[in-house]
C-alpha cells in the first residue's frame, strides 16, 4: 500500500512582497539581531566609539572607507552567524557534535573580522598618530560628549527590563549629545553613521518592549539561552 505524501507545512504568507516590504523584513531582521544577540551589541557599541574618532580626528578617504567598511563586515557576519545558528537550531532538535562545530565555526568566522577590524584600527591610529597627536582639543570633546553618548546607547540596547522613561531618557539625550557632536565633527559621514546607530539602538529597545508586552515576561537572550546545538560563541 502506497502511503501518500505528506502536504508541506504552510507557513504564514508574509504581509507584504514589495520592495517596500523587502526592506521592511530585512530592517526587522537586524533589529532582532541587536534584540537577542549580546556579541551585536557589543559591536554596536564598538562601532559607536569608532563613529566618535572618525569624526572627531580628520582621517583621510582611504582610512574613513576602510573603518566604514569593517565596521559594516562585523554587522554583516553577525547577522548571518545569527541565521546560520537559527537554521541550525531549526534543523537539529538535540544535541549534536557537527552542530556544535558549525555553530563554532561560524563564531570563529566572527572573532576573525573583530580581531581584523581592532589591527587596521590601531594601524590607521598609529599611521596618523601626527594628527591624533595635535587634536587633543577634538579628542576632548570626543570623549566628554562621546563617552555619555555611547553610554545612552547601551542603555537601550540592554536586556534588562526597565522603565519606559528611562529609555525616552537615553534616546533624547542621545540625540542631544549627537547634535553638539555635529556641530564640531571633522567627517558629516561618520557622524551620520553614529546617528544611524543611536537610531538602531533606539528601534531595538522599542522592538525589545514590543515583544515584552506580547508575550508577558522580557524576552530571553539567546546568547543565555542558547539552542539544542550549542552555546553562543560568537
Amino acid at each position: 500500500m502506497t502511503v501518500p505524501a505528506r502536504p508541506p507545512p504552510h507557513f504564514p504568507a508574509r504581509r507584504g512582497s514589495g520592495l517596500v516590504a523587502s526592506f521592511g523584513h530585512a530592517w526587522a531582521g537586524l533589529i532582532h539581531t541587536v534584540v537577542h544577540q549580546r556579541n551585536m551589541r557589543v559591536h554596536l557599541i564598538s562601532a559607536v566609539l569608532v563613529g566618535l574618532v572618525g569624526s572627531g580626528i580628520p582621517l583621510g578617504l582611504a582610512e574613513k572607507v576602510t573603518l566604514i567598511f569593517c565596521v559594516l563586515l562585523i554587522f554583516f557576519a553577525e547577522i548571518l552567524n545569527s541565521a546560520l545558528e537559527h537554521l541550525v537550531d531549526l534543523a537539529v532538535q538535540q544535541f549534536d557534535e557537527k552542530a556544535r562545530l558549525t555553530k563554532d565555526a561560524a563564531a570563529a568566522g566572527v572573532l576573525v573580522l573583530a580581531l581584523g577590524t581592532v589591527v587596521i584600527f590601531a594601524a590607521i591610529l598609529v599611521h596618523n598618530w601626527e594628527t591624533v597627536r595635535t587634536s587633543t582639543t577634538a579628542i576632548a570633546r570626543q570623549v566628554i560628549l562621546g563617552l555619555p553618548l555611547a553610554a545612552c546607547v547601551l542603555v537601550l540596547v540592554l536586556p534588562q527590563p526597565r522603565p519606559l522613561w528611562v529609555d525616552l531618557c537615553a534616546f533624547l539625550g542621545g540625540m542631544l549629545l549627537m547634535a553638539a557632536l555635529a556641530m564640531h565633527s571633522a567627517s558629516l559621514v561618520f557622524s551620520a553613521l553614529t546617528a544611524g546607530l543611536l537610531f538602531i539602538a533606539a528601534s531595538a529597545a522599542y522592538s525589545r518592549r514590543r515583544e515584552a508586552r506580547s508575550s508577558g515576561p522580557a524576552p530571553g537572550d539567546s546568547s543565555v539561552n542558547p539552542g539544542p546545538g550549542n552555546k553562543k560563541t560568537g
